[in-house]
């Protein structure tokens, strides 16, 4: 393997130990991968907090923790550095950075995601909470290489902006942020990026609900591998619908990328997309497609509801400004947990604008940090029917739970919240 001088440097020990152990790593990774050299990576998110499934170390000593389960060594390395020029942002937490009660945590779990974060902090990760790192700067552009743990993150990045990554795991995330390298490989490769297959979107694809159900739709169709470039009627299209559609693309298939075109930096024409190669016959998504995979998420006919979530991913201040502006005066259901998820800085400017104020006078509350799916069964087994403006929220919970899913647009979800029951009307078309 072709290695610079700054990797053997840090190979060979010079640096610091952390830093040699994560290049070992990463070099091992790039030789199980066939890649031929490494690249350079600037933008990074890592999975930190005391998750559920740290809990197998049996050890309360960060340090012990992050060696054994991330760094994949049995000797205790202090994790205190990242590289200094990539950008580092946490991912979820387990539990909201500074509430632990309403999720039925104990004091102990919150104390000790606390404590995992502030050395997470200390290395040099910016901690956000977020599944959604670009809503607070996380932003690579066309051909910046990045690292994240989220795989709807890692189609975004790539499609939305043309910047260059894959979906790495949790561990290969950490040795990118402390080495500063990933193997040049996939999509870090510019002719791994061309079109493998054709879609054409035949129907209207207009509402947030609507680019959800077409990522699944598009997801459903694609091979292990495939890279679809999609053409369609997207005259209305905006960031909001195309992150929700990127990460149900990403939960959907093993896609890492897609090529939208006119939309997707590499794909100006469908030509561009598949770099000169012949255009294959097409895929058609209708919108009888669209509305089979409704129908797999949202269950039939009326029913009281318990649990109303909005926000997955995370909102932006936009959504929650619209949120706001449509629930106020009313009130929430008495019977029901109506909660709004994002990043907190986000709740932040919630709070300077009104927003907040007005969403908990209706009865409601915005959390950070995490989400339902990621606090787990310890909170939701409480509830038994859900509602969610996410498909991809809807679609985990349906498998998960024995209750009624629900899945409409936000102010569908609202009107849920505040009768307290999901009427037949609500139902998308």
């Amino acid at each position: 393997m072709q290695l610079s001088d700054y990797e053997k440097r840090i190979l060979d020990g010079s640096e610091s130990r952390l830093k040699q152990i994560a290049m070992e790593n990463i070099v091992r990774y790039a030789e199980v991968l066939g890649a031929k050299e490494l690249c350079e990576v600037t933008k990074a998110t890592v999975f930190c907090g005391s998750h559920n499934y740290l809990s197998v170390c049996k050890s309360d000593d960060i340090h012990e923790v992050f060696s054994k389960m991330n760094l994949a060594v049995d000797e205790i390395v202090p994790f205190d550095q990242t590289y200094d020029n990539c950008y580092t942002q946490s991912c979820v937490a387990p539990c909201d950075q500074y509430e632990f009660q309403p999720f039925g945590q104990t004091k102990e779990f919150f104390t000790k995601n606390s404590q995992f974060l502030e050395q997470a902090k200390k290395a040099g990760v910016n901690i956000a909470g977020t599944c959604s790192p670009y809503l607070t700067g996380w932003l690579p552009i066309k051909g910046e290489h990045f690292v994240t743990t989220e795989s709807g993150v890692t189609v975004s990045a790539n499609s939305i902006w043309g910047a260059m990554g894959n979906s790495d795991g949790i561990e290969a995330a950490f040795w990118s942020s402390i080495c500063g390298r990933t193997p040049k490989w996939g999509n870090h490769i510019e002719e791994n990026r061309v079109g493998t297959h054709f879609i054409e979107v035949k129907t209207s694809v207009d509402s947030l609900l609507e680019w959800n159900l077409l990522g699944k739709a598009v997801g459903v169709k694609m091979p292990a591998g495939g890279i679809p470039v999609i053409t369609g009627n997207f005259s209305n299209v905006n960031f909001n619908k195309l992150r929700s559609f990127c990460t149900m693309l990403a939960i959907s298939s093993n896609c890492e990328m897609c090529h939208i075109v006119g939309i997707t930096p590499e794909a100006r024409t469908v030509e561009d997309a598949f770099k000169g190669k012949m255009v294959p016959e097409a895929l058609v998504i209708d919108e009888q497609c669209l509305e089979v995979t409704y129908d797999s998420v949202c269950d039939q006919g009326a029913g009281d509801v318990d649990f109303v979530s909005l926000g997955c991913p995370h909102f932006d201040i936009d959504q929650i400004r619209r949120v706001a502006a449509y629930i106020k005066g009313k009130k929430v259901h008495p019977k029901v947990h109506f909660m709004l998820w994002t990043v907190y800085p986000i709740k932040c400017m919630a709070d300077e604008n009104g927003y907040t104020k007005i969403i908990e006078d209706a009865g409601g509350f915005i959390y950070t940090s995490t989400c339902p799916g990621t606090i787990g069964d310890v909170f939701l087994k409480k509830y038994k029917s859900f509602v969610f403006d996410s498909l991809k929220k809807a679609g985990s919970i349906k498998s998960e739970s024995d209750g009624n899913v629900y899945f409409g647009d936000v102010n569908r979800c609202i009107d849920a919240a505040v009768k307290g029951k999901w009427e037949e009307s609500d139902r998308w078309k």
